[in-house]
């Protein structure tokens, strides 16, 4: 007993006096603290590459933006576009309330509206996607000021390129070519069988005559699906992506972000890939892609980071697309000449449309007088 009583009194006098520690030793722990978080702040931000960078822009406004463009020190912009560039258009997109189109697909009975661009949904049940190609198809809507703002970027030298989500082709009505577009999710474009023995390869204007006489596109090598080469839910992104990401972003100066909920990766994780020090505009109706919580509580962002006493490059304006846009060219000194293109452009589309129409009406007249003398003939 004695021996215990021994060994616990040599415990008790190894054991640190905590509440007889004096507030310059606390003072020390929370220092000792402190320099624990910032060597794993620092850790964090080299290997992950999230260190602040050098501060460009004057003002973290669209006025701050339109200056840092205007200095001549901005010459590389890359454009990333969602659906949101194109609702003024006509075309809706994905995910606002009531009017999205994930809201609006219950005519077509799927089991959840994401089911209309899952490839094995479409496999199984090709329907009711290409029901809604129909209604979405590309030809039948004008690009809207947004697309010919950049356009106006293609022009002036200082685009480098336009990654796109859309599918509705609007930045090649645009004036904007292949060279300018990445287009992540696909394209109309072109076609393929779905079967990785055949992959025979048609044309847009056959799969736009399969789509409006309502059959089933199918291949007429070995009978499978053909589907647009548009990028579903479970499909891998088209080589080019991967390949041009890597090239185009360290070397942009100014990322203009517009139209999308940054929620569909990995596009969303693009504005991540510019330098530090590269300015960040998003132009749409709410903020999105901000910093994750977890990055936040490090001291640093992997997202973007609008209004932390930490902001040093990062712009939101909210607006409608072309509207931040406008405002943007009017800074610029650019309105006058994005309003007469716009202007001209539908004008050249319009009168394109109406030549089509007549010359369809004049094709459906040649074949009913044909019908007709045929008809004489058999009486």
């Amino acid at each position: 007993m004695s021996e215990e009583v021994s060994k616990r009194a040599e415990e008790e006098a190894d054991t640190p006096d905590l509440e007889g520690q004096s507030d310059d030793s606390s003072d020390e722990g929370n220092a000792s603290g402190d320099t624990e978080m910032d060597f794993l702040r620092s850790l964090f931000s080299r290997t992950l590459g999230l260190s602040p960078g050098e501060k460009v822009l004057d003002e973290l406004t669209l006025d701050g933006v339109a200056r840092y463009i205007l200095s001549g020190k901005c010459k590389s912009i890359i454009c990333m576009v969602g659906a949101g560039i194109s609702t003024s258009a006509g075309i809706p997109d994905f995910r606002s309330p009531g009017t999205g189109l994930y809201a609006n697909l219950q005519k077509y009975n799927l089991p959840y509206p994401e089911a209309i661009f899952q490839i094995d949904y479409f496999k199984k049940h090709p329907e009711p996607f290409f029901a809604l190609a129909r209604e979405l198809y590309p030809g039948q809507f004008k690009p809207t000021v947004c697309h010919y703002f950049m356009k106006m970027l293609k022009d002036k030298g200082l685009l480098a390129r336009c990654y796109s989500q859309n599918i509705d082709t609007l930045e090649r009505v645009a004036g904007l070519e292949g060279e300018d577009l990445i287009e992540a999710h696909g394209t109309f474009h072109t076609s393929h069988c779905v079967s990785f023995l055949c992959r025979k390869e048609y044309s847009m204007d056959w799969m736009k005559t399969k789509i409006f006489s309502e059959d089933i596109p199918k291949c007429d090598s070995c009978g499978s699906l053909v589907k647009p080469d548009i990028v579903f839910f479970g499909e891998n992104l088209p080589a080019r992506f991967f390949a041009s990401m890597k090239m185009d972003f360290p070397r942009c100066d100014l990322l203009i972000i517009m139209g999308t909920s940054l929620q569909v990766q990995p596009f969303a994780s693009l504005v991540n890939r510019v330098s530090n020090s590269c300015p960040r505009l998003l132009i749409n109706m709410e903020k999105t892609g901000q910093t994750e919580f977890g990055m936040g509580l490090l001291g640093f962002g992997g997202g973007m980071d609008f209004d932390s006493d930490k902001a040093y490059r990062d712009v939101a304006h909210l607006s409608t697309c072309d509207d931040g846009c406008m405002a943007l060219a009017e800074l610029l000194g650019w309105k006058a000449e994005l309003e007469e293109m716009v202007k001209r452009e539908h004008a050249l589309i319009d009168n394109k449309d109406a030549k089509k129409k007549d010359k369809e009406s004049s094709q459906s007249s040649r074949d009913t007088g044909a019908e007709a003398g045929k008809s004489d003939k058999i009486e």
